[in-house]
């Protein structure tokens, strides 16, 4: 029943704005939740929110969203068609001077966090979920993931969903030069192509 897991979706993600299972929110803005249809075929998860994310409430609209936006579009994958979240709900940062530098989250805080996923999952129940770089693939495999090993290949993660891995776009703005995001850029494409046809 699509209205029903909406309906739910909505409920869920307000009980997650009133999440203090860990310190993060103690330092975040707002909790950034997912978002998209719950009826999609494809979901993706990143690590967690950055700044631009955790400013908007919104999952992915800072620089590196705007990367996965384009590439999304250039793989014929319809943005709005796809639910987008994180495996961890709030932006984990050290504030310095004006800015908030980006930390990773550690295996407790993503492990706490799992429960939210956990429940986005079960209400979308998505064909193939898309884990965008080594923290979202290794919360949703329960194991150590090397990227460059499986990506762009159909895997199962710990609860039994089937998905894929590829890079996190963040990692392309992170490369030295044109030519590395560029080729960087089109393995992302690649893996984006190929995640819409093991959906299909």
């Amino acid at each position: 029943m699509p209205a029903r897991a909406a309906a739910q979706l909505v409920a869920v993600a307000a009980e997650a704005k009133m999440c203090t299972r860990c310190s993060l929110y103690k330092n975040a803005t707002q909790t950034v939740f997912g978002e998209g249809p719950a009826t999609a075929k494809i979901m993706m998860v990143g690590e967690q929110p950055g700044d631009q994310e955790d400013l908007a409430g919104k999952p992915f609209v800072g620089p590196a969203g705007k990367i996965l936006d384009r590439a999304l579009a250039d793989a014929g994958v319809e943005r709005k068609k796809v639910y987008m979240t994180n495996a961890v709900k709030h932006f984990k940062n050290e504030p310095r001077g004006k800015k908030r530098l980006h930390k990773r989250p550690n295996r407790g805080e993503i492990e706490v966090c799992r429960y939210w996923l956990g429940r986005e999952i079960a209400l979308v129940q998505p064909r193939l979920i898309v884990a965008l770089g080594v923290t979202a693939a290794e919360t949703l495999a329960g194991r150590k993931i090397t990227i460059s090993k499986v990506r762009g290949t159909l895997i199962e993660f710990q609860d039994g969903q089937k998905g894929t891995v590829t890079i996190h776009p963040s990692s392309i703005l992170r490369q030295p030069d044109d030519a590395s995001r560029r080729a960087a850029y089109a393995g992302l494409v690649k893996d984006l192509k190929t995640a819409l046809k093991l959906a299909a």
